[in-house]
Formats: structure tokens, sequence, C-alpha cells
């Protein structure tokens, strides 16, 4: 069986809210409980995109993310309850594509997850292959020296934008519009995004080749040079 959301919470009431919301907009779900439960259920059936309670029993979501992040590169967005900075740096560190707060909108969590699932590819190319670092954008696969990566979703789009303007300046504010689809997202949030990236595919990721910052401006993929 395969859902559109696989809505992993322990507040039922708000589980059921949540998944009566999405599925009158079309989208089908299943609630799971625990972390537990939802890497089990990921064993037989197959989710587009994972909504992720961070203080679940048992195992929590940051572990649960590590967990999927190791075998799959399905979106995972967090919610909780715990806004503070540290939750959500930690939250995007282990894999995570977006972290909402609690309370949230049901419009604007089912907004979110429509831009998520629903986000196409530009006509241009994000096919690159230096030896080191190869991207075939038909396929959806990145390797490094051989190796194929297992980005994110997230990551992945930022990579294949970034890419498709190889050697010009990219602004955040195009990459918070043409990646995340929202006019501003933190800096924090994207620093964390570039970080990881480069420690995944820079050789030396303290002085990266691939993925460039230009002070004041954005960042530049300079393909190695």
């Amino acid at each position: 069986m395969s859902v559109d959301v696989l809505i992993v919470e322990d507040e039922t009431e708000l589980a059921a809210a949540t998944a009566e919301y999405l599925e009158a907009a079309g989208l089908t779900t299943h609630h799971c409980s625990t972390a537990e439960a939802a890497l089990e259920y990921l064993t037989r059936s197959t989710a587009r995109l994972v909504l992720l309670d961070v203080g679940l029993p048992g195992m929590n979501g940051f572990t649960f993310c590590r967990s999927v992040r190791a075998k799959a590169s399905l979106p995972i967005l967090f919610v909780s309850a715990r806004g503070g900075d540290d939750d959500q740096i930690l939250a995007l560190s282990v894999g995570g594509d977006d972290y909402i707060t609690k309370p949230f909108s049901l419009a604007v969590l089912s907004a979110k997850i429509r831009r998520t699932l629903d986000r196409g590819l530009t006509t241009e190319s994000a096919d690159f292959d230096d030896g080191h670092l190869r991207i075939d954008d038909d396929a959806g696969r990145v390797w490094v020296d051989g190796t194929e990566l297992r980005l994110t979703a997230m990551e992945d789009r930022l990579l294949r934008h970034l890419a498709r303007n190889r050697g010009r300046v990219v602004t955040k504010q195009s990459i918070f519009e043409h990646v995340w689809g929202e006019p501003f997202t933190s800096d924090g949030t994207l620093t964390v995004h570039i970080r990881r990236l480069r420690a995944q595919i820079e050789p030396d990721p303290n002085s990266p080749t691939y993925i460039k910052t230009v002070w004041g401006r954005g960042y530049l993929f300079a393909g190695g040079e």
C-alpha cells in the first residue's frame, strides 16, 4: 500500500483532524502513533512524505528521522510544540526538510505538503559530471566518486537548483522561492542545508570548490573549480 502522507503523531485527536483535512484535500494518509510502528509500516508500504512529531513515546522523532535517512530520501516535515532554535537546527541536521511549530494552521500545513509533493522541475538541466561529482537530473540520482548519495528531498532540490545555475550567483531569495517555495526562510535553515551538502560532496568541506559562498549575495555552484 502506498500513501501520500504518513502521519507519525501520538496525539490521536490532532492526528485524526490532520488526516481528515488532508484527505478532504485529496491526499491519502496513514497514521502511526509511535516511531516504531511507522518504521514497521515503511518496511511493507511506501509514503511520499512523512509528517513527524518530535516528542513521541519510545523512539523520538529525531532518532526516527536518522533511521529513515539511512535508507530513503522521502521528504520529512517535523511538527512540534518545541519552537526553540536548537530543536529546529537539530531537526534539519538529522535530515528533516522543514519544521512546523504547533499549534499550526491545517490550511498552511496542507499547502506546505502540497508544495513539497508537487514542486516541479525547471526545464534547465542539472546534469553534471566531473569525475568526482555526478548529477543525473533525469534519474534523480547523485554520486560522489562512484558512490551514490542518499540526499534528503530538500538537499536534493537545493543541489539541483544551484547546479542548474552553475557559474551564476544564486541569491538567497531565489533559493527560498525555488527550493522552499516561500519568499523567506531563515538564514539558519539555509546554512544548515548548505553545510550538510558540502559535507557530502566537497573533497574538503572547509574549503569548498563546488558550492561557494559569495558574501552579501548568495551562493555559486562553481563545478569544482
